[in-house]
């Protein structure tokens, strides 16, 4: 929309009635922040006419840009066609059933089934939900422990929060008692006198060793970043995807549920949905 108010008193009425997301309320309310007016290609413009590069991409999420012409016709079609309508209880939509098959047409076999959520915290939110039902429904109770990373960011909810590994975060709430964080693949930070080949071995092992003491039989997921984002751009040494795979495909995980439960906002590996057909998620 096009502002009808200056940019002083549009940030103003916003110190004073909305609460942001990572943000110290206090300095916010004394010192304020910034209004952003319109984007378009990879710029954003703000209220007092900067031009500003996105290099953040809105938050990691407008990587095809703000001006695509198809999207934004796209958008309008359907707002005037069929705005909303849920998914619950066998409904659907003609975007969803096709965007569901074509996502499965771009992934890995193995993915053939497709849950859509609003943001990547209900995302693995949700996958926690599934873990444990899927155990359940094996005979499994016992595993509900989930294996995640020191300094992962998985989210901002309370789940998704607990999964993550930011201890500023964890500060903030009583998280899930039943995840447990190992040593982040942060060659550059903690590989000491490691070159990066034998650190990424060395830090996969920290899987290894978690599952052992905790239990195999009560472990039931490894939920991680293939690039840590949010914890800072992190690329994991060449050697720590082979080994940490090796470890979650062996008699470790014996289900292929869990065979590195890697952070997918979609598809969950492997899931047997004629197993969970008797029971839904809720």
């Amino acid at each position: 929309m096009t502002a009808t108010l200056d940019t002083q008193a549009l940030k103003k009425m916003d110190q004073a009635h909305h609460l942001h997301p990572f943000t110290d309320f206090q300095d916010y309310a004394r010192h304020g922040g910034r209004i952003v007016s319109r984007a378009e290609h990879i710029y954003i413009y703000d209220s007092d006419g900067n031009k500003i590069q996105d290099g953040m991409s809105g938050l990691w999420c407008c990587n095809l840009g703000y001006s695509q012409d198809r999207i934004k016709a796209a958008v309008a079609d359907q707002l005037a066609e069929l705005p909303f309508y849920n998914n619950f209880f066998k409904c659907s939509n003609q975007p969803a059933a096709e965007l569901a098959a074509r996502l499965c047409q771009v992934t890995p076999e193995r993915f053939q089934h497709v849950f859509f959520t609003n943001s990547g915290s209900e995302a693995n939110d949700t996958q926690i939900k599934f873990v444990h039902r899927y155990f359940d429904l094996l005979g499994k109770p016992e595993k509900k422990l989930i294996i995640s990373r020191h300094n992962a960011y998985h989210g901002s909810t309370i789940g998704a929060s607990s999964l993550g590994g930011m201890s500023a975060m964890h500060k903030q709430t009583m998280g899930l008692d039943y995840v447990h964080h190992i040593q982040q693949p942060h060659w550059f930070e903690e590989g000491a006198d490691l070159d990066p080949e034998a650190f990424g071995i060395a830090a996969a092992r920290e899987l290894e060793k978690k599952i052992d003491e905790l239990g195999e039989h009560r472990v039931a997921a490894f939920i991680a970043e293939p690039v840590q984002g949010a914890g800072g751009v992190i690329v994991p040494p060449e050697s720590y995807w082979p080994r940490s795979s090796a470890f979650s495909t062996s008699g470790t995980f014996s289900s292929s549920l869990t065979r590195s439960f890697v952070d997918l906002v979609a598809p969950v590996n492997g899931l047997d949905l004629k197993r969970m057909a008797p029971s839904p998620i809720w």
